[in-house]
């Protein structure tokens, strides 16, 4: 139970904490937060009893535990414990003492670590992504073209079990059937890299994936648009759908262009950019051979051959799609023949995406100087990924589906409010610059 307090502070306490360096920096830091989306305290829970602290003042303990490094909540405890100033600051109610040196007892009044950590597995998700969402409106509102081209990637999250730990001697590490005892959301999933020698290399962890939908500005710099979160076991395209729509409602726009790597190789992702005119600069997932195709679009067979459309049918991938066969067999059969082995039965028959996205995928030009230079930004997102790892995204101390998503969110809540940081110094300094004399 959270004591009530007794009144307000020492006003003199209240000077002290304003002259506080490490108050200032995230007084600052939080300043660049739109805090009219967190409620003042949990809608869910009873009115009667003892006033809760604010909702808006765990979810900046949160952030400061994410900016000071601290992987555990017992370390972010002990942090505020040593500053009693800043935990004023965060709003947290004081519970009044005036026998400490500060006027209140710092130690009854920052909540305990079960109390934390509960708090970072429960919080409102809406509220926090409704923080992110804010990040990005006013990003755009300083940078209007902010978006225009968005990259999109996963990244990979080792859970908190033992299965991932290579000292562990386990007989069935990899066994899918075997969830870790250790967190039950976890997934087993597969990630991929090449080395230098071109081949592929596949690690098999527990865990999960956050998917991110990024931009990059001259200022700014690398900027989170919108984030999801999911077990690891699904492939990477699974998450762009998600990313891209919450993308589309933080930028109240349609990204122009889509670049991702070639795991995102799939014909509604190069959907999304018919309507705006645009282009989505993928890499070929070369998982077959695609056919030639002639100025028309129409596929070549083995022979060279431009193949004649026959009819049109909905593929079971849920495309559109056009049937095309041999030109010596259809619509007739002519005199020529062909030494192809299909020729005997029949002739060959071909089949094309003709939706938009998958005649963009099939058709477009991956070596001209337009998609080259839009495939260079998608380093946008692992710039991300590398600012995100450094906050310690990718092995965070929590056990549960819940936990990883806030923190994830929380994460990229820090990155952009450091962009929004970097954009009004950059602002500020350009005011302070003398006129130019003519």
């Amino acid at each position: 139970m959270i004591p009530a307090p007794a009144g307000s502070p020492d006003p003199a306490w209240e000077a002290a904490r304003d002259r506080d360096p490490v108050v200032q920096r995230y007084r600052a830091f939080f300043a660049l937060l739109d805090w009219a989306v967190v409620p003042e305290r949990d809608p869910h829970r009873p009115w009667p009893g003892s006033p809760p602290h604010p909702t808006a003042a765990y979810v900046k303990a949160l952030l400061v535990k994410l900016c000071e490094g601290k992987a555990y909540v017992t370390e972010l405890r002990t942090y505020l414990l040593e500053h009693p100033l800043l935990v004023l600051e965060l709003g947290f109610r004081p519970v009044l003492d005036p026998s400490e040196p500060h006027g209140f007892d710092v130690a009854r009044t920052v909540p305990g670590d079960r109390w934390l950590r509960h708090q970072q597995q429960t919080l409102d998700h809406a509220v926090l992504r409704g923080l992110l969402a804010g990040t990005v409106a006013a990003l755009v509102a300083a940078i209007p073209d902010l978006g225009t081209t968005v990259a999109v990637d996963v990244k990979h999250i080792y859970a908190w079990v033992r299965e991932n730990n290579p000292k562990e001697a386990l007989p069935h590490r990899h066994d899918p059937a075997r969830q870790p005892r250790g967190d039950p959301d976890c997934r087993l999933g597969a990630k991929c890299r090449r080395n230098q020698g071109g081949t592929t290399e596949k690690e098999y962890l527990w865990g999960y994936g956050t998917g991110i939908a990024s931009a990059t500005a001259p200022v700014a710099g690398d900027v989170v648009l919108a984030e999801f979160t999911q077990p690891f076991n699904h492939q990477d395209v699974t998450w762009f759908h998600p990313v891209y729509e919450q993308a589309v409602a933080h930028l109240d726009r349609h990204p122009t262009n889509v670049t991702a790597d070639a795991a995102f190789d799939a014909w509604h992702v190069y959907q999304t950019c018919a309507p705006t005119g645009g282009l989505a600069a993928i890499a070929h997932n070369r998982r077959g051979p695609a056919p030639p195709r002639d100025a028309a679009g129409r596929p070549l067979c083995a022979r060279g051959l431009a193949m004649v459309p026959a009819r049109a049918f909905l593929h079971e991938d849920g495309f559109r799609a056009q049937d095309h066969r041999c030109p010596l067999r259809w619509p007739q059969r002519g005199e020529a023949t062909c030494d192809h082995p299909q020729f005997a039965k029949g002739g060959c028959t071909k089949y094309i995406n003709v939706e938009p996205g998958g005649r963009m995928r099939a058709e477009v030009d991956r070596t001209s100087e337009r998609y080259l230079s839009l495939y260079r930004q998608r380093t946008s997102s692992e710039r991300i990924n590398s600012q995100a790892k450094a906050l310690g995204i990718e092995r965070p101390k929590v056990r549960s589906l819940a936990a990883v998503a806030r923190l994830n969110t929380l994460t990229y809540i820090v990155i952009n409010v450091r962009a929004l940081h970097r954009l009004h110094a950059r602002q500020a300094e350009a005011h302070a610059l003398p006129p130019p004399l003519c």
